[in-house]
């Protein structure tokens, strides 16, 4: 890792703001905000307030979620793209499907970890087939719309992690665009149905 403006992947903040912090040098200062659940709005105030006091040397501002909302990362785009002299982002989410591309197109992105475990998930990304879309679809006919957005997530890592998909930026779209209308209040079962179709007309034969 190098203490330059990106995103980095990782399910564990608190390990990798450590390194991050361990790799800061005499003079340079190390700026956190981390929070458990959402990054809120008042955050990205903070964050940006935090990067325009003047400052002699470097300053790093890591900045760590469970989740950015597309509200908060468009507020924190324009200080992305033009950030003050001296200053320097280091964005960590848990999973690359949350990041939007506008975010992904202006910073590198370093994978440490993805977010959950599949072995949790009910479904074999390995051998996905119609029918298994079906049940599964059909066993969580009820699924809140926050255990389906946790569904997306898991199956967005297990489909990278088999390499059995084209996993290539447009995907990556269509799984942060699932999780946008789920959150829009779209059915969860449907959400659930769309991305898992569109995942298996994109696994390799």
């Amino acid at each position: 890792m190098r203490l330059q403006s990106q995103i980095i992947i990782t399910i564990h903040f608190e390990e990798t703001v450590a390194k991050l912090r361990q790799l800061a040098l005499h003079g340079e200062q190390f700026v956190t905000i981390v929070r458990e659940g959402s990054f809120l709005v008042e955050d990205v105030k903070s964050a940006i307030e935090k990067a325009y006091l003047a400052s002699q040397g470097k300053t790093i501002i890591v900045l760590a979620a469970d989740q950015f909302s597309e509200v908060v990362q468009n507020r924190l785009l324009k200080v992305i793209e033009e950030p003050p002299p001296n200053k320097e982002f280091i964005l960590l989410f848990p999973s690359k499907a949350m990041v939007l591309p506008t975010i992904r197109s202006r910073l590198p992105i370093t994978v440490i970890s993805e977010l959950a475990s599949v072995s949790t998930l009910d479904l074999d990304m390995q051998s996905l087939d119609i029918r298994a879309v079906y049940d599964f679809v059909q066993t969580h006919a009820r699924i809140s719309a926050p255990k389906a957005r946790e569904l997306l997530e898991q199956i967005g890592t297990a489909a990278i992690a088999t390499q059995r998909y084209d996993m290539d930026e447009k995907t990556l779209d269509m799984m942060r665009d699932a999780i946008k209308v789920l959150d829009r209040g779209s059915p969860p079962t449907f959400v659930l149905t769309g991305v898992l179709l569109k995942l298996l007309a994109r696994k390799k034969r």
